[in-house]
């Protein structure tokens, strides 16, 4: 045993006698802490009032955790449960949509031309009556139909508020889900749908010596925006030729119609974007194997969908296995291994991107940016190369 003498000796016991003091009021206060949240739980299963302390008044009671409180109000106000949703959902999703007043209603919309009637909503070419909506005057407009609840209309227009801007995504210009009928107020789009296009314009684009060309320019653009979408984290679940607008043929095409799109980040597990419910209406023909195996639908089930498309397009607007007309033999033969024919005027690059996104099983498919990379090649490669015929080369060299 050292002396207690022992400088050394002297340190240690200090420092174990500190430690000791401080261990002691650690202990205590937890104790206190302990019997003071006991007390707390004690009282408010007895239903007794616990007393918060709040910064501005001490006179005041507690606020009940059902009405907002206004300073210069002499009654408390009760907050809707619409109000404290959009307030709770607000903070957590920013693109969430919060309008309280309609800025537009049909009544302020000139209805010019129907566009295409969708699964919940009708598509309008219409005309702001009185003013502007972020200076357009000419707008698409998407009515929804009766029966589509505010909870739908807003959950589309979350969708495309969080897509925010991209050349070749439908831009949503402003919204009414306040009141009947609900209105999305987009950005207008000349020629409408590209499956009524091709339809319309079937016997001069089938003259057209750079067809293929421009089917690779406009399946280019349409791969870009479905690229956004997956970074931005949300599947579309609807993607279809009918779902694609056209500005101007092939160069200003835009993947539209969020109805069916999920938002991955605000599920709960992110294995498959499809929840199984009772009176679920998909579209069937533009769906992979694997949701009718397992109910299974990924970002690899959207570029099933873009197979789709670009064979839609290869085909002129034709319905996909035109052959079955019911659902069960579309199911079954979809998940038999059947697949639409490839038209022998494909070209062979986009051929061979259509089979790949009909890979099963779904992992073996292209991811979007890969195909946005082929297509990107193909495009430049087309640009590198100018159809010349034999009269311009006879004038050429009558010049010289």
């Amino acid at each position: 045993m050292g002396d207690i003498k022992d400088p050394g000796f002297i340190i240690l016991i200090s420092v174990y006698g500190v430690t000791v003091f401080f261990m002691a009021v650690l202990g205590f206060l937890c104790f206190h802490k302990y019997r003071s949240l006991k007390k707390t739980i004690r009282d408010l299963k007895q239903g007794r009032p616990t007393v918060i302390p709040r910064a501005a008044s001490h006179d005041s009671s507690p606020p009940s955790p059902n009405v907002l409180t206004l300073p210069e109000a002499p009654e408390p106000i009760a907050e809707s449960p619409l109000q404290r949703q959009q307030t709770k959902s607000s903070c957590k999703f920013p693109w969430k949509t919060s309008q309280q007043v309609p800025r537009f209603t049909k009544e302020d919309l000139n209805l010019i031309q129907l566009i295409k009637a969708g699964r919940e909503g009708v598509f309008y070419k219409a005309r702001i009556i009185r003013g502007t909506c972020r200076g357009h005057s000419l707008i698409t407009c998407k009515i929804g139909k009766e029966g589509m609840t505010s909870k739908q209309m807003e959950h589309e227009a979350s969708i495309m508020r969080k897509l925010a801007y991209h050349k070749n995504v439908m831009q949503l210009l402003d919204w009414n889900t306040a009141e009947e009928p609900y209105l999305l107020i987009m950005e207008f789009m000349s020629y409408g749908t590209l499956r009524t296009f091709v339809q319309k314009h079937k016997d001069e684009l089938s003259a057209d010596p750079e067809l293929q060309r421009h089917f690779t320019i406009a399946s280019y653009h349409i791969a870009m925006g479905m690229e956004h979408l997956r970074s931005k984290m949300v599947v579309h679940c609807d993607l279809a030729l009918r779902n694609i607008l056209v500005g101007r043929f092939p160069w200003e095409t835009k993947v539209a119609e969020f109805g069916l799109a999920r938002d991955l980040t605000r599920m709960r597990s992110r294995r498959s974007s499809r929840k199984k419910q009772h009176k679920e209406r998909v579209p069937l023909r533009w769906y992979p194997p694997e949701y009718f195996r397992s109910n299974y639908y990924s970002f690899k089930g959207d570029v099933w969908a873009y197979g789709i498309v670009l064979w839609e397009m290869q085909m002129f607007g034709t319905l996909p296995y035109s052959n079955l007309s019911t659902s069960e033999e579309v199911v079954y033969n979809i998940c038999a291994g059947l697949k639409n024919p490839i038209p022998r005027t494909c070209r062979p690059e986009m051929e061979q991107i259509i089979r790949d996104c009909w890979s099963d099983p779904y992992t073996s498919r292209p991811s979007f940016t890969d195909i946005v990379k082929i297509l990107e090649n193909i495009v430049e490669s087309d640009g590198d190369y100018v159809h010349i015929d034999n009269q311009m080369i006879l004038n050429a060299e009558g010049i010289n």
